[in-house]
């Protein structure tokens, strides 16, 4: 199985997610968009797509690597390979099929339980939360999960999206804090080496969920391509 991860940024990496995919035999492929080109989608299995500090509305003329990234998600689904789209992703997943993007109500930043109105593919976590915006699927999505900020995950076709975070370990998001996410969560009254403590804290249960979150987006696919 051949993995496509794309990033957005030179720290970040696909975490616990890459490493559920690899513990059932996938290689993984890396690009940084918008350093490096879209890869080519030939042989490709599955596709990550990992977060951004960018919205996917921002249509100013240096971030047209934006609507690129979404004509390449399209073409992914024109091409029968499943996305799973990860905060930025799962927006980027949204506004290509016909949903929208806008700026929450808040920004969600620390760890969140969500309602799951499926539990066999999305736990009810608590989960990973660093972001501004949040999503409003297609309507032919189906809504996964919420809160009182909006939808945390949704299915549409082969493809799954969610606005939260199943990928950090501790290491991985104190890169983030060291790459300007500190400033962030404190200007949202989180304490940052708070949540950094607690995401060390839950690393063994983190994993576990990102495992059965790569096994849900493997069904999602294998059940829309049996359909």
């Amino acid at each position: 199985m051949r993995v496509v991860v794309i990033r957005h940024h030179e720290e970040d990496s696909a975490g616990f997610i890459g490493q559920a995919f690899q513990a059932r035999g996938a290689e993984l492929v890396g690009s940084l968009v918008p350093k490096e080109d879209l890869p080519a989608l030939d042989g490709v299995d599955h596709v990550i797509v990992l977060g951004a500090v960018w919205a996917v509305y921002d249509d100013s003329p240096d971030r047209s690597w934006i609507a690129d990234e979404l004509a390449w998600l399209r073409r992914a689904d024109e091409a029968g390979v499943p996305v799973l789209g990860i905060c930025f992703g799962g927006q980027a997943l949204a506004a290509a099929f016909g949903g929208r993007v806008e700026a929450a109500i808040r920004k969600e930043i620390g760890w969140s339980v969500v309602e799951s109105l499926d539990e066999d593919l999305i736990p009810q976590g608590p989960w990973l939360e660093f972001h501004g915006d949040r999503f409003f699927p297609p309507a032919h999505a189906r809504v996964l999960a919420h809160n009182e900020v909006g939808v945390q995950a949704f299915t549409l076709g082969r493809h799954l999206g969610v606005q939260f975070h199943p990928e950090p370990d501790g290491a991985l998001l104190a890169k983030w804090l060291d790459a300007g996410g500190r400033s962030r969560a404190e200007q949202e009254g989180t304490d940052p080496d708070r949540f950094l403590a607690e995401t060390y804290a839950q690393e063994s249960a983190a994993r576990l969920r990102a495992a059965a979150l790569v096994a849900a987006a493997l069904r999602i696919a294998s059940q829309a391509r049996s359909g």
